[in-house]
């Protein structure tokens, strides 16, 4: 097994980690290639939100067949999805360390997912820059589900990032700063940010809250159980303040936790059950019942990693019969997660 070197990790470019990313035992998700998850200086979060068109020069998707547009006045569909890297970074193949964009056989492996289950408002999670998102986009549209509007977040990663996808216009988005903690008397950025998006819809406004929070791999500055636990307290205090000043907000907090469900970082975010600003978890399952969101193929271990937690003032309006862990041939090929449907109602 490869083993890392000794870095500088407050000196070093990002890019340096992704060739030493194989073959570390844990079982959630890994960032594998270059531009992983390094703790490096605060970098303030940025944001912006855009109604512009893809670019017509990005690659289309080939054999997936254009989608039906069954949208129901009465229920709104949300997906919140890891799609795995679909950016430009060094990756390995056949043997060897190349750079280069996701490949176009995972990109239309990834869009299928997507339009199988045809969503008003998807939350995505690992995507590169901005070219990046209209790249998704072109790959929807072509697919005959175009999500013209998007806003993207920014935080300490300066490789991945997370975007909001909308049929319907994105209004009001906050930037969250000073995400930032202390950990063996370093201070640390949170690495993805929060996504914070609210968007009008037939069924109603819902306020969208994305996250990514840090992986399981090992870092040299410090203990990623501990890392990932700090960003959750971040995530948390912005929801209390949330709360605190709307007591019933339309929350949808969703994304990759990168750990399991009763983790000290899950209950984190999630809240104490006594108290008014708990958030409800979906407890989501496939058509076979079972709850498992990722795969790693290396150690062929499956686990529950991706969650979707509402408000208080929401959890009626879940549709919980309908709302599930996308499985099928569908998801398959494109991503190590698989896609997580939330049917919303009024």
């Amino acid at each position: 097994m490869s083993e890392f070197p000794q870095i500088d990790f407050k000196r070093s470019a990002p890019g340096l980690l992704g060739a030493f990313c194989l073959a570390l035992g844990l079982g959630a998700c890994r960032e594998k290639e270059q531009g992983g998850d390094w703790a490096g200086q605060k970098v303030p979060a940025q944001g912006e939100a855009s109604s512009a068109p893809a670019p017509q020069s990005a690659p289309s998707v080939g054999p997936v067949a254009p989608a039906a547009d069954t949208s129901d006045p009465s229920r709104l569909r949300f997906v919140a999805y890891n799609v795995e890297n679909w950016l430009t970074i060094e990756r390995t193949e056949n043997g060897k360390l190349t750079s280069g964009a996701k490949p176009e056989k995972q990109r239309n492996a990834v869009t299928q997912a997507i339009v199988s289950v045809k969503p008003d408002i998807l939350g995505v999670a690992e995507i590169g820059k901005e070219e990046d998102v209209r790249d998704l986009q072109k790959h929807l549209a072509d697919a005959g589900w175009p999500m013209t509007y998007s806003y993207q977040n920014h935080g300490a990663d300066p490789t991945r990032s997370l975007v909001l996808l909308s049929r319907y216009p994105i209004g009001k988005t906050v930037k969250h700063e000073n995400l930032t903690y202390r950990l063996q008397g370093e201070e640390f950025a949170m690495q993805r940010g929060i996504l914070d998006a609210s968007v009008d819809t037939p069924v109603g406004t819902f306020r969208f809250i994305g996250l990514h929070l840090k992986s399981k791999r090992d870092v040299q500055e410090g203990d990623e159980e501990e890392m990932r636990r700090n960003e959750a307290h971040l995530l948390r205090r912005e929801l209390d303040a949330i709360l605190s000043q709307d007591p019933q907000a339309r929350l949808v907090v969703y994304g990759d936790f990168n750990d399991t469900r009763n983790s000290p970082s899950i209950r984190t975010v999630q809240g104490s059950g006594r108290d008014p600003s708990t958030l409800n978890m979906l407890p989501l399952r496939d058509s076979r019942g079972e709850y498992w969101t990722h795969h790693w193929d290396f150690q062929d271990v499956y686990s529950r990693i991706d969650y979707v937690m509402v408000s208080q003032a929401l959890k009626e309006s879940v549709d919980r019969e309908k709302s599930r862990v996308v499985d099928g041939k569908e998801v398959s090929g494109g991503s190590d997660h698989r896609p997580l449907l939330v049917i919303l109602k009024k």
